[in-house]
């Protein structure tokens, strides 16, 4: 498809984001922000066992408190039909099928009543008598835990591994452990639901507007016509809004058997055990090394658990096959079955998890034959992709890793283990690379130009905050040569037209890539027009003859020579032309080169105290390769989350499951360590690269790349710092007393 020449390069400008106005004046509608006449409300019953069955349910004084319209469970509850398989797995089981209990709070009833606090009260009233299991499953370890071998057939072994052991001077083979994370936006989640007749309008906090609305289409045996999914605003996700929970699967059930419209709002307890968490993971990492600093063979070996008769795509090893040159490696994941609330997407899946041990291992590595970190990485840096053996669509890692450096100062570290102080506290310089892999799915964009010259473009995307609205925005304001207050671009709305979830870092750049498409079709739309039209100066050209700018088309060889937007559709009669566009990714083998996802550096320095173990983490300095940057300001501010993220992954999070119960100990804000301001030091961020040659606008997505590596610079800096390698997270103030 040709590309028409545009006059006004907005793409990269840091400008502020369109929808701003609407968050600081409080006018976002995020779903918890919407109401109809009549609405009623809806409020959770949870287990209070982690494994067992349920002997009998009495809710007959819930019934009758004050406001109750209705309260239903597994005996009451109608037959549901599981949803689909999606690009992320099978859906989540329908929720009240059956008297089993498979993890502790699983929703077991819900109470309709006229308001929050009624349905609250009523749902404390809904008596259980639960049949316990002799003893829940919950270590991932256990050796009774049913083991999943190789779910998603990622499992990847090249070379000879065991030969490229035996060739190397140094082995490394050490063991690291993760916990749960749990996701945590600040906004709780939550559903309302509204029938119209046999159709239904859903508000519901997801990353992923299509999924709920097909998932609930066949869940309630309704064409997908009948479900309208509205989501203009979400308040945050971090990929808890991935999937479509039981929680608004009741919500649409409870609206439907009351005949009100219904709003469910999870407490922040309920956010613990209803939409997913990061697993936890047992990894063990074997690294062979020659003298000179070459990777003979790489062993990674990886457990996480899921629950019982769930699935989550986290393949925590996959990521080492391709990271570095290395001539034999061999990667296995498994997941063992628990009875624990289902895990799910939790910025940057599985990578998160995989690069902490690998990382942390590499400088192992690297520190046993005495050679600098940095030096190490540069020497084993894949020129192709390891696995495809194709070269790398963009690859700037290496830029990465050397513009960080010189930013951060790395050449003045002293390699000896205690050898930098500040007074009494230790100093510790340590590093990362992380990555996180290419992932597009097709996504579909319409895009209209107005009789008085404005654009509206659309697609049924989600923005959590990324900056959605206002770099696809910026796009098509270059793209039809528009200044950008006269583009709106709208998300959002399962009426539009379909886009894939928000998530995977690869929204913007499969949807940057349909946006293209349509605004191209568009600008050949007036063109079409005017072909035959002997009043116009754009008479017969085709798309390679003209550029756009100031809102008109102009003749690329004679500028003065063109025709405003507006003139044509008035001469013509039209209201306004409308163009679609389908995006669909590359495929490796027929662009013959490997779809490259973003690259980082991550360089670190900590300050320890070695009397208190106390850990300030005082300076980082961040190195990406995203591919193109469509708006300067917005990706910056998703690497500075992400590498806040990494930092509260390294030193704070963990979920706590009580051992005998299965409880979740730490369910608050209260209790769940994160950091604030003063845990978050200077943080510089560098972009690094040229487009990508994978994507239609040169995107790759920043979303998560920004927390992968920081868990493992910050474990390097401690050790450069104190000696002390710590494997596993988070690290803690009791680890580190020396």
């Amino acid at each position: 498809m040709t590309t028409v020449e545009t006059r006004t390069p907005l793409i990269g400008e840091g400008i502020d984001r369109v929808d701003a106005p609407l968050k600081v004046t409080g006018t976002a509608n995020y779903p918890n922000d919407f109401s109809y006449p009549g609405m009623v409300h809806a409020a959770l019953v949870g287990s209070t066992i982690a494994a067992g069955r349920i002997r009998s349910i009495d809710a007959s004084e819930a019934q009758a408190a004050p406001g109750v319209l209705t309260v239903i469970t597994y005996l009451t509850a109608p037959h549901l039909e599981r949803g689909p398989v999606t690009l992320l797995g099978p859906s989540v089981p329908a929720p009240l099928q059956d008297d089993r209990i498979l993890h502790y709070g699983q929703h077991v009833a819900v109470v309709v009543a006229d308001t929050p606090e009624q349905a609250r009260h009523a749902a404390s009233l809904v008596r259980i008598d639960y049949e316990p299991a002799a003893e829940a499953l919950l270590d991932t370890e256990d050796p009774r835990a049913q083991i999943v071998e190789d779910p998603w057939g990622k499992d990847h072994e090249r070379g000879d591994v065991e030969a490229g052991f035996a060739q190397a001077d140094v082995v490394i083979d050490e063991r690291y452990t993760t916990p749960d994370n749990t996701n945590n936006p600040l906004g709780l989640m939550g559903t309302i639901a509204a029938w119209h007749g046999d159709s239904v309008t859903i508000h519901d906090s997801t990353q992923w507007p299509h999924n709920v609305r097909t998932s609930i289409a066949q869940i309630f045996g309704i064409p997908e016509s009948g479900v309208r999914v509205l989501v203009p605003f979400i308040g945050g996700g971090f990929g808890a809004g991935l999937r479509v929970w039981s929680h608004t699967i009741l919500t649409v059930l409870a609206a439907r058997e009351v005949r009100h419209p219904v709003k469910l709002v999870l407490t922040r307890p309920q956010m613990f055990t209803s939409v997913g968490h990061r697993p936890d993971s047992v990894q063990q990492i074997k690294i062979g090394v020659t003298r000179d600093g070459d990777l003979t063979a790489i062993e990674h070996l990886s457990i996480s658990s899921v629950t019982m008769d769930d699935d989550d795509y986290e393949p925590v090893a996959s990521g080492t096959a391709v990271a570095y040159a290395c001539p034999n490696a061999r990667t296995r994941d498994r997941q063992a079955r628990l009875n624990i609330p289902c895990p799910g997407s939790m910025r940057a899946p599985a990578e998160a998890q995989g690069n902490w041990a690998l990382e942390s291992a590499i400088d192992e590595a690297a520190h046993a034959i005495g050679m600098d970190p940095l030096a190490f990485r540069l020497r084993n840096f894949a020129e192709v992709h390891p696995v495809l053996n194709l070269p790398w669509s963009s690859n700037a890692l290496r830029e990465c890793y050397t513009l960080g450096a010189e930013r951060f100062g790395w050449s003045m570290r002293t390699p000896e283990i205690g050898s930098m102080r500040d007074g009494r506290w230790l100093i510790g310089w340590g590093m990362a690379a992380g990555a996180f892999p290419f992932f597009q799915t097709p996504c579909q964009a319409r895009a209209s130009l107005r009789h008085d010259g404005s654009a509206y473009v659309r697609s049924a995307a989600a923005d959590l905050g990324t900056g959605t609205y206002t770099v696809m925005t910026q796009l098509a304001a270059e793209l039809l040569g528009l200044e950008i207050g006269k583009v709106r671009f709208d998300l959002g709305d399962s009426d539009m037209p379909y886009a894939p979830m928000a998530g995977g870092s690869g929204l913007t750049g499969t949807l940057s890539g349909a946006v293209k498409i349509a605004c191209t079709k568009l600008i050949q739309e007036f063109l079409d027009v005017v072909r035959d039209d002997e009043a116009s100066p754009l008479r017969g050209a085709g798309p390679e003859d003209v550029k756009v700018g100031e809102g008109r088309l102009s003749l690329i060889d004679s500028p003065d020579q063109g025709e405003a937007f507006v003139d044509i559709l008035a001469r013509h009669g039209l209201e306004e032309l409308s163009a679609d566009g389908r995006n669909t990714p590359p495929v490796a083998e027929r662009i013959g080169m490997a779809p490259a996802g973003a690259f980082g550096a991550k360089f670190v320095e900590v300050r320890i105290d070695p009397q208190l173990g106390l850990l300030r983490v005082a300076r980082v300095v961040t190195a990406i390769d995203g591919g193109r940057i469509l708006n300067e300001k917005t990706a910056r501010s998703q690497i500075i989350g992400g590498t806040v993220g990494g930092i509260s992954q390294g030193i704070f999070e963990e979920t706590a499951t009580d051992a005998g119960t299965g409880r979740i100990a730490n369910a608050t804000f209260a209790d769940y360590l994160m950091p604030v301001n003063a845990d978050i030091p200077d943080i510089e961020v560098i972009f690094c690269g040229e487009p990508d040659r994978a994507s239609r606008v040169g995107t790759k997505g920043v979303g998560e790349v920004g927390l992968v590596g920081l868990a493992a610079a910050i474990g390097n800096a401690i050790h450069h710092a104190t000696g002390r390698r710590l494997r596993s997270l988070p690290m803690t103030i009791e680890q580190l007393m020396l």
